[in-house]
């Protein structure tokens, strides 16, 4: 008897667990065919959803029909059926970013054409270009701050979603486990979450600025600071690099240096007292460096991109990181690394004209922060536009340092970054033309007449 019990206890358990992962596919599944239904409506819906299901990649989490299902896809299809027949009629803004950026896109193409395995090398480029173009649909569609903010938090929730949950985790095992992102994305190995998350962080402060909810704030915060237990749940050398140069640069540019640099040593401190010994001991290796297998394998990588270059106009192409390419540019043919760099990734990948225009685009992206930050700090009517440059800076920091040793080259969030910078000049332009407009004496002056 107690037996068959315990076998209808495991039986009703195996159903609970059955039921619940259908209801989780399902709820996956009504999110986006209502999302859709939205987008036909409101084309920018589909920016949201997309993004979504990009960043967070919900179906990932499930464990029936929508773990393979193309939402991507269908959302995708959906977009462009709904900006077919809308009236709005928008056009990405022309300046020197996104004149570069078109062209860095179609190099790819030609990089591909020519690529060592031309196969493997499409493939992956259909992969970039559906991101790529996707962005350029959010500087089409995303045409105000209402929009943009919307995106941000839907970008926010979606790393968030990973972050704070990993930040719980780090924190019930004394940092005794490695915290790792959304299976078969991006930021799946948990370096590449690290420096994700480090780049979301400067989001969630810029939504906690310009939030009035007191319990939205307090969820910021909380979330802000799982978010640092995680990267160091991530044990990642790069994400420690790259929260080093954003705590500077985030000094740096604080008004209140004296206040912001307690706060900063004291959640610092804070932090490494909770690191256990394995991160330490993980971290001691940036110094030693020969004597890790892991630092000397991506300096072999970055060897082999150099000289793939060299010999290569058009570099080798995406996808190229292989025994056969290795044997002949890798000083240690044997020791096949991928790049774990975003500028030696593109190096190989596309040569130093693809590394040039890479690093144009980026360039050119934080000078134009600059010239923001500059032209709406004392303007308290582009405040919004003024907080989310300062934080859009911060963000590019811990790409650009982090992305040092992580090949993140292609991934969605520095793009959409990016674009985020070309939309708020825009917005920041408008606005000014609006407000000049108002200022302007008329035209015609009436003078009273005489009697």
């Amino acid at each position: 008897m107690a037996g068959a019990c315990g076998k209808l206890g495991i039986v009703d358990a195996g159903y609970q667990e059955t039921v619940i992962a259908a209801m989780r596919d399902l709820l996956i599944t009504c999110i986006v065919l209502i999302g859709c239904l939205y987008t036909l409506k409101k084309p920018y819906i589909g920016i949201l959803l997309w993004s979504w299901l990009s960043y967070m990649n919900p179906h990932r989490l499930s464990y029936g029909f929508a773990y393979s299902m193309p939402f991507a896809q269908i959302t995708a299809i959906t977009l462009f059926v709904s900006m077919l027949f809308s009236k709005e009629k928008n056009k990405i803004p022309i300046n020197s970013i996104t004149v570069i950026w078109m062209f860095f896109v179609l190099f790819m193409g030609i990089t591909t054409i020519f690529a060592y395995f031309p196969d493997a090398a499409m493939e992956y480029y259909v992969r970039i270009i559906k991101i790529q173009l996707v962005t350029f649909l959010t500087m089409i569609l995303i045409t105000d701050m209402s929009k943009l903010k919307q995106l941000l938090w839907v970008i926010v929730f979606s790393i968030g979603f990973f972050s704070v949950k990993g930040g719980f985790f780090t924190i019930m095992t004394a940092g005794g486990y490695r915290v790792w992102g959304p299976a078969e994305s991006f930021i799946a190995d948990n370096n590449a979450l690290a420096v994700a998350v480090l780049m979301t962080i400067p989001l969630m402060v810029y939504l906690y600025q310009i939030a009035t909810n007191k319990w939205i704030k307090y969820g910021l915060v909380g979330s802000s600071v799982l978010s640092l237990f995680t990267i160091i749940g991530s044990n990642s050398r790069g994400a420690f690099l790259a929260i080093v140069a954003i705590g500077l640069t985030y000094w740096l540019k604080s008004k209140n240096k004296l206040g912001t640099g307690i706060f900063i040593a004291v959640l610092a401190f804070s932090l490494l007292s909770f690191a256990p010994e394995s991160w330490y001991n993980r971290m001691n290796t940036i110094e030693n460096h020969e004597e890790d297998a892991s630092a000397v394998g991506r300096i072999n990588a970055w060897w082999y991109a150099f000289n793939a270059a060299n010999d290569n106009l058009l570099g080798v192409g995406l996808n190229s990181w292989s025994p056969e390419t290795f044997a002949l540019y890798a000083p240690e043919p044997s020791d096949v690394h991928a790049a774990h760099s975003i500028y030696f990734s593109v190096l190989a990948d596309h040569g130093w004209i693809g590394l040039g225009m890479f690093l144009t685009i980026f360039l050119l992206t934080w000078l134009k922060l600059k010239s923001i930050i500059k032209k709406t700090e004392k303007n308290p009517d582009a405040k919004e536009i003024y907080l989310l440059a300062k934080m859009l800076q911060i963000s590019l920091m811990a790409y650009f340092v982090g992305g040092a040793f992580l090949s993140l080259s292609y991934f969605d969030l520095p793009w959409h970054l990016v674009s985020f910078v070309v939309l708020i000049e825009r917005f920041y332009t408008e606005q000014s033309s609006v407000n000049s407009v108002k200022q302007a004496p008329s035209q015609f002056p009436t003078t009273p007449r005489s009697k």
